[in-house]
């Protein structure tokens, strides 16, 4: 692309791709995307946006397409690469000054020259960092900091580098530019003090935003650039010089929003510091906790800390606090000098006064609602109720990072404040109620052998749900959730009804923030199978679900519904009527929000499970739910796809029977099972479940497509994997002896080949065994035409071939540890007999053998009569009455107890089995030539076999 005239060109396409008009857009964005991988095109781009007389919209764009070439072209192996004499043009052009007056294009370059600096720096591109260094030390103060802005994205990306190599690079960079780095930032902190002290606002703000720059420069390098800090006299000096600073905090009015910036840069620094170098940090251990706690903890802080610092302050004493490296071992003397060392400065500063004052702050201010949240409760309560306190909020949000403090100090000097805390729970006055139930709720676990909640619970807190003020909403809300909290550490089972009446009377509160916390209290191993009020209950959450709108709202009453269906189990049935009803139109309102439909994905898999054969109802609204769901194809499978074959399942599972639709839905398995995912398994049972369901039609229908995606599979699948496939071939042929055989023919030979080569794994080898034995036991003449097969690819006779295979198997019959799989071989082997060939005869003993092991497997003495009896044997299958503590029979186990009737390992007795084979084997070589085969087996086996013979 020639510079000169494709400047005009590429110009005009980029002002035509900023235009609000699609007919002029889309069409520039084509040409654009066509250029991207032409020689030179980059160079235009450069020449564009360092152009500052043109447009700034057509700049940006321009500055955009240059930064997505670099993530798709700069890389050497990259289709379409760029050659390296341009990039080398480009890194040179990218660098020669840094004078762009537009901050936010200035941005997009700095991040730009980041990009190339992660693929470039050192190696290719040397000159970068010391140009940066000579940059940031300019007069112009555009160029000043439009240098310092760069050099700290280069610095940042260059940090984030994980490879072993890279880290190192880095390391070397970081000591050889530590002290510039620690200089610039002196320089910039005490002009910006000079310019305050003057009284210059503008000014200020101008060296505010160097120092807060060079701040970040200089917290990569600390935190990233030294394996071992506390070896370098610099790196400590700075970080207590960055501790002094932030121990000197003060809020001016001047800059004020970008001096809170920095300092809570100032913290990030140290708890970062904190986290990456722990004993390192121990020098400063006692400074961190006396400004952090002074701060949050004591008047010097009010009128002076903002709400992000006290979130900053108060993680920076919980990570001393809970720091595992500053625990000492239960044998003091076990202990690293400095984890000691550190432990006894965290004891002399937690004495305790000062565990005392922070604990009754934390109770009294910090767990306060705010002027904030009291409003929020009044105009959004959904939003207020299910407000974020999981995860990492901790580290962001002042609620979670206070309780999470108070749980953390209290768990680690629970025996300072627990006599605190319950002093302060008898002397309850005024608004204290609510803050105190919410520490003792909190604390529930320290706190189980020091509070007699039964009691409180009798004599106080039903008491306080009893009233019904509104401005006592706060009071009833913090109540039932301090139970809810209480119930998994100490709750007698005889309150129990005495609280579901509570439940249902809140349920039933005027007050929304006050009946969503009940129901999230209601699901909190609340319920129980004999639980009588499932159908008031049920429908008061039915009730609170159609009336909240935001989408978190109803996630989590659904996760309730969905708590109590799968606790009850059948006996709500007669109350899901208006659930069934209304949950398709929430599907559809909630076409835009994927984790809804997660939620409505596990209710419905509840309600399936709840609803058995009944299920069949809900085909209309359940089985597209399931293809959508599945369907790889369609983008929310992404998010839907791990309940979705979940649902799938258990509504195969709960079916009576096969319809079109769901047959239809199988055609999702073949795309599933090429992913090979963690959803695998969920995968296999569900083709389990469709052959226990219908095999014959759904064999019919899948059998081509099935087998090719199973030998697919077993080319690049983990062992354990192929043992799973495996076990879907041998359900299929037992329940489907004739067509699973001639279905996974091709699948057969290589298991053949496992077994004569001697498949090292045990468990490989008995899944093996148990496809070929369930072949020969149910399909003899499918066996015979594989044996023929096999013995011409290994180019044997098929007697041998056979006479192979039987040693082996004798060999290796201790690999199956199942019993069903081990009475299946004997069942197998002993197929064989009567015979007369040879091959056979010889390996007489090792079926023998094979037949006594199993029967000391599965036959039970019956000590009255002397006699054996097979433990396997099923006779006939009468459905269980299901009492409230058992889940009910599927129609799948049914299904399974049925198929065992007819199934020759469940309905033939081995013991029967072996009488009547010996006995044809006899009549067919007549009493002599029997004899002889009898005593090529071991007497002692001969012996035992006799023994569970007898009778007979």
């Amino acid at each position: 692309m020639d510079i000169q005239s494709a400047s005009t060109v590429v110009l005009q396409a980029l002002t035509q791709a900023t235009s609000q008009d699609t007919a002029v857009l889309k069409p520039a964005e084509e040409q654009l995307r066509q250029w991207e991988t032409q020689p030179g095109f980059y160079s235009v781009l450069l020449n564009i946006f360092n152009n500052h007389m043109l447009d700034v919209n057509v700049r940006w764009l321009a500055v955009l397409y240059f930064k997505n070439g670099i993530d798709r072209y700069w890389r050497r192996v990259a289709p379409h690469a760029l050659s390296e004499e341009e990039k080398s043009s480009l890194r040179a052009g990218l660098i020669t000054n840094f004078n762009e007056p537009v901050n936010q294009i200035a941005t997009q370059i700095a991040v730009l020259i980041a990009k190339v600096a992660r693929l470039d720096c050192p190696r290719q591109w040397p000159e970068l960092i010391p140009i940066l260094l000579e940059s940031v030390k300019v007069q112009d103060g555009l160029q000043q900091h439009r240098a310092l802005l760069t050099f700290y994205h280069v610095t940042k990306t260059l940090a984030s580098k994980r490879l072993a190599a890279d880290k190192k690079l880095f390391q070397d960079l970081a000591s050889g530019i530590y002290s510039f780095a620690c200089s610039l930032w002196n320089h910039h902190t005490e002009t910006f003090l000079q310019k305050v002290c003057a009284g210059d606002q503008e000014a200020a703000l101008s060296s505010l935003e160097r120092t807060l720059l060079s701040l970040k420069v200089l917290r990569k390098l600390t935190v990233q650039g030294f394996i071992e800090p506390h070896h370098n006299m610099e790196v400590m000096v700075s970080v207590n010089k960055i501790l002094n600073k932030v121990s000197e905090i003060h809020r001016g009015s001047i800059c004020r929003e970008k001096l809170e910036k920095t300092i809570i840069l100032y913290t990030k620094v140290l708890l970062d510091f904190l986290e990456c170098h722990p004993y390192p940090f121990i020098p400063l251990i006692q400074r961190s906790l006396e400004f952090a706690v002074s701060y949050v903890f004591t008047e010097a802080g009010e009128g002076v800390v903002f709400e992000r610092f006290i979130v900053q302050c108060m993680n920076l004493i919980k990570m001393i606090v809970k720091n595992d490296s500053y625990k000492p071992a239960k044998n003091i003397e076990d202990s690293k000098p400095e984890i000691l060392e550190a432990h006894q400065i965290k004891t002399a500063f937690f004495t305790h006064p000062t565990l005392t004052e922070i604990g009754k702050r934390l109770v009294s201010q910090y767990f306060l609602l705010t002027e904030e949240e009291i409003t929020m409760w009044e105009e959004d309560p959904e939003s207020f109720a299910v407000e974020e306190t999981g995860g990492d909020s901790w580290k962001y949000s002042l609620r979670p990072c206070t309780e999470v403090l108070f749980l953390d100090i209290f768990h680690n000097y629970s025996q300072t404040l627990t006599p605190v805390l319950l002093e302060m729970v008898q002397n309850l006055q005024g608004g204290s109620f609510a803050e105190l139930y919410n520490a003792v709720g909190l604390a529930a676990y320290e706190l189980f052998d020091s509070v007699d909640f039964h009691s409180w619970f009798k004599n106080q807190l039903l008491a306080e749900l009893q009233v019904t003020h509104n401005r006592y909403k706060l009071i009833r809300r913090r109540v039932i959730w301090l139970i809810g909290q209480w119930i998994s550490v100490k709750f007698e089972s005889d309150l129990r009804p005495l609280l579901y009446e509570v439940i249902l009377n809140l349920m039933q509160d005027l007050d929304l923030v006050v009946r969503i916390e009940t129901a999230t209290t209601l699901k909190l191993n609340i319920l129980q199978r004999s639980y009588t009020m499932t159908k008031s209950i049920f429908g008061l959450l039915f009730h609170l679900l159609r009336q909240v709108t935001e989408c978190d709202t109803k996630m989590q009453v659904l996760h309730v519904i969905s708590c109590v269906i799968e606790r009850v189990s059948i006996q709500i049935r007669p109350y899901v009527g208006c659930l069934v009803q209304y949950l398709p139109l929430l599907w559809r309102q909630s076409e835009d929000h994927n984790m809804l439909r997660c939620a409505i994905l596990t209710t419905l898999i509840h309600l399936v499970q709840g609803l058995g054969a009944e299920s069949k109802n809900l085909y209309p609204f359940l089985l597209p739910v399931i293809q959508l769901s599945t369907d790889v194809a369609q983008p929310p499978h992404v998010y839907l796809l791990e309940d979705g074959l979940e649902l799938w399942l258990v509504t195969l599972e709960n079916s009576s029977a096969i319809t079109p639709e769901l047959l239809r839905i199988f055609q999702n398995m073949s795309a599933l099972l090429e992913l090979s995912s963690e959803n695998l398994r969920t995968c296999f049972q569900i083709i389990n479940a469709y052959t226990y369901l219908s095999a014959s039609e759904f064999l019919q229908n899948y059998a081509e497509a099935l087998c090719k995606s199973f030998c697919d599979l077993m080319k690049d699948i983990t062992m354990e994997g192929q043992v799973q496939v495996l076990k879907v071939v041998e359900i299929v042929i037992k329940v489907s002896p004739v067509l699973g055989s001639h279905m996974f023919k091709p699948l057969l030979p290589a298991v053949f080949r496992g077994i004569v080569d001697g498949e090292r794994f045990p468990v490989v080898m008995s899944t093996y065994l148990g496809v070929i034995g369930r072949v020969l036991l149910q399909n003899s003449g499918f066996f015979s035409s594989l044996l023929t097969q096999m013995a011409v690819e290994c180019r044997q006779e098929a007697d041998q071939l056979l006479g192979n295979v039987i040693e082996m198997w004798v060999d290796r019959m201790d690999n199956i540890t199942q019993p069903e799989r081990r009475k299946l071989s004997s069942l197998a082997l002993l197929s064989l007999l009567p015979t007369e060939n040879g091959v056979i005869q010889d390996k007489f003993c090792g079926i023998i053998n094979i037949c006594v092991e199993a029967l000391h497997d599965v036959m039970t003495e019956d000590p009255d009569t002397a006699t054996f009896k097979d433990c396997m044997l099923m006779t006939h299958f009468e459905e269980p009455k299901v009492t409230e503590d058992e889940e009910p029979l599927t129609e799948q186990d049914k299904r399974k107890k049925l198929l065992a009737l007819e199934d020759p390992v469940y309905s033939v007795s081995l013991q029967l089995y072996v009488y009547e084979k010996l006995k044809a084997q006899q009549m067919l070589m007549g009493e002599q030539g029997f004899q002889t085969l009898m005593e090529t087996v071991d007497t002692e086996i001969v012996r035992q076999l006799q023994e569970f013979l007898k009778g007979l």
